[in-house]
Parts: structure tokens; C-alpha cells; sequence
């Protein structure tokens, strides 16, 4: 009615209000009353904006490649952002008036290709597959004080690159190329593997022949010290057995000397006997026999004189005419005969 229409934004939505050419109002989330006729709003998005790309590009060995990531950016002088880009809205608010604000998106990605293609051109196929996150990183600080961007009060938030690929055909190459220098090193590993069992049999046998060699040193240490042994044991008992022999030597020498000295002095003694002896028949021959038989008779008991003199009496009984013997000299006798 009268032109009278009301207007309401989102918080994520910064507005200007600009009446006959002059700026009125402006903020985010604003609401208010206007007048069609006179009125125009700009209706700028303030909310963080995510945007995927993919580019074709040639490596500088003439490689064809896809980089694929995604950027986020954000309007930060929505003020700014107005007067270089049209944001106004339609008279009945169903959209922009330009294609401004849709073509922001595609504004910001050729920024960012124009960069990836200038790092891409320059790399080779090989080290442009690994260029990932080395490429975000350069972006990153590349576009954090671009000069394009503050222009248009833009700010790139962040960016990821996630893949990098060649061509199928390529691929298949690379693959190739790849999974040879796998099945080489495998076969290198096969043979080094081998080589290193054929070492370790090798040192393994140096070892059992040394520990052989050992054994057989220490083996033959042991004879030679065991012969050596016998050898000292063997003086040992011979020097024992001499030191015997020549005890033994000296033991008859001196029991030989012991046998001279005691048969001479046996001899002496026998001579000195034999000549006491000597002295005393020589003497007894001088002597009657009745002084013997008197000598006889003085250590004589009275039944042995009576037996001798009976005897006596035997020997000269033609000269006796008559013996009278009375009982009393044989009844002493045989009392003593038969006495315990």
C-alpha cells in the first residue's frame, strides 16, 4: 500500500539501506519499513562460504594432472564488498540484481588456480603429485594478505588440496613403473636375504670350525700337560725309587757293618771265652780227681751223696765183706720222695 513494504534479515546477512542515493541504515540482521519507490537494499552475506574446485592442468614434462581441493572465505568489509560488487536486491526481494554475488565464488577459484597452475607448470610430473600439502601451505600464506582480496573485502579462511592425480594412462604407467621397482626391490631383498643366509652359514661354519680348532688346541694343552704330568710324577717315583733304593743301600750297608762288627766282636769274645776255657782245663788237669769229686759232692743234696755213695759201694763191693744199713737212712729218704 503507498509502496510501504517491510524488510527482515538473518544474522548472517550484513544490509545497507541507501534512500535517494544516501545511506540511511546499515548492519547485520537488520529489520525495518521502507519505501519501494525511493529505496534500495544491499543484502550482503557475511556467513563463511565453502567453494570446491577441480582444474586440468599441464605439468612442466607436458603431463596432464587434476588438482582437486576446497576453499573457505568470508566477507570481512561487507562495506567494501558492496561498493566494489552490486548486492542490491530486487524490488520484490527474490534476488540480487546482478550476478555479482553468485560469480564472487568462481572470482575467488581463478585466484586460486591462477596461482596452482603457475606452481604446477613449473614442477614436474613426479614431484607435482606429492605438491598436496606443501601447495596449501603456499596458498595459505600466499592469499592471507592478498592485496586482490582486501580490494573486494575479502578473507580466505583456509584451503586443502585433496588429490592430485594423472591421467588413467599415466597412472597405469606410474603404477607400472611403481610396482617394478616393488617386484625389484623384493627380488633385491630376495637376494640380499639369501646372500646375508649364505653369510651367516658362512661365519656359522668359521665359527664350528673355529670352536673345532679350539677344542682340538685345548685338547692337545691337556695331553701335553698331562704327559707332562706323567713325566713329573714318573721322575717323581723314579727319585722316590732311588731315594729308596739308596736308603735301602745304606740301611745293608750299615746292618753289613753291624754284621762284621758283631761277628768280630763274637769272634773276640769266643777267643777270650775259649781261652778262659783253656785256662781253666789247663788247671783242672793239674788237679787230682778226687778234688773234682769232692768239688762235686760239696754242692750236692745228702740223698745224691747217699745215691754216690751207694754207687761206691757197688763198685767196690768185692772188697767189703760185710754192710749192715739200717731202715732209718732209707725212710728219711723216701719221705722227702714222696712228700708234695
Amino acid at each position: 500500500m503507498f509502496g510501504i513494504k517491510f524488510y527482515k534479515a538473518d544474522s548472517s546477512t550484513y544490509v545497507i539501506k541507501t534512500v535517494n542515493g544516501t545511506v540511511r541504515r546499515q548492519g547485520k540482521g537488520l529489520s525495518f519499513f521502507y519505501n519501494a519507490v525511493s529505496t534500495s537494499i544491499a543484502a550482503v552475506p557475511i556467513n563463511v562460504q565453502e567453494a570446491p574446485f577441480i582444474f586440468n592442468l599441464q605439468t612442466a614434462d607436458f603431463q596432464s594432472i587434476t588438482v582437486q581441493g576446497q576453499l573457505s572465505y568470508q566477507i570481512a568489509d561487507p562495506v567494501k564488498t558492496a561498493e566494489m560488487l552490486n548486492f542490491t536486491l530486487k524490488p520484490n526481494n527474490s534476488g540480487w540484481l546482478s550476478e555479482d554475488p553468485l560469480k564472487l565464488a568462481d572470482r575467488v577459484i581463478r585466484s586460486v588456480g591462477a596461482v596452482i597452475q603457475n606452481r604446477v607448470e613449473n614442477t614436474s610430473l613426479r614431484d607435482a603429485l606429492r605438491l598436496s600439502q606443501e601447495l596449501a601451505d603456499n596458498l595459505r600464506a600466499r592469499f592471507r594478505t592478498d592485496a586482490a582480496f582486501a580490494a573486494i573485502g575479502i578473507a580466505l579462511l583456509d584451503i586443502t588440496i585433496s588429490a592430485i592425480k594423472p591421467t588413467p594412462e599415466t597412472a597405469r604407467a606410474l603404477e607400472a613403473e611403481a610396482r617394478e621397482a616393488i617386484l625389484q626391490e623384493a627380488d633385491d631383498a630376495t637376494y640380499a636375504r639369501r646372500k646375508s643366509a649364505v653369510e651367516q652359514e658362512r661365519m656359522i661354519r668359521e665359527a664350528e670350525l673355529q670352536t673345532e680348532l679350539s677344542m682340538q688346541q685345548k685338547e692337545q694343552e691337556i695331553a701335553e700337560s698331562r704327559l707332562s704330568n706323567e713325566r713329573t710324577l714318573l721322575r717323581a717315583s723314579a727319585e722316590t725309587e732311588r731315594e729308596r733304593l739308596q736308603a735301602s743301600i745304606e740301611a745293608e750297608t750299615q746292618r753289613q757293618s753291624l754284621v762284621a762288627l758283631e761277628t768280630d766282636n763274637s769272634r773276640q769274645q769266643s777267643e777270650a771265652e775259649g781261652f778262659a776255657i783253656a785256662a781253666r782245663m789247663n788247671a783242672f788237669k793239674q788237679l787230682p780227681v778226687e778234688h773234682f769229686k769232692a768239688m762235686a759232692m760239696a754242692k750236692m743234696q745228702p740223698e745224691q751223696l747217699m745215691a754216690m755213695a751207694f754207687e761206691s759201694l757197688a763198685q767196690n763191693a768185692g772188697k767189703i765183706g760185710e754192710l749192715n744199713i739200717t731202715p732209718d737212712l732209707f725212710g728219711q729218704a723216701l719221705q722227702k720222695a714222696v712228700r708234695p
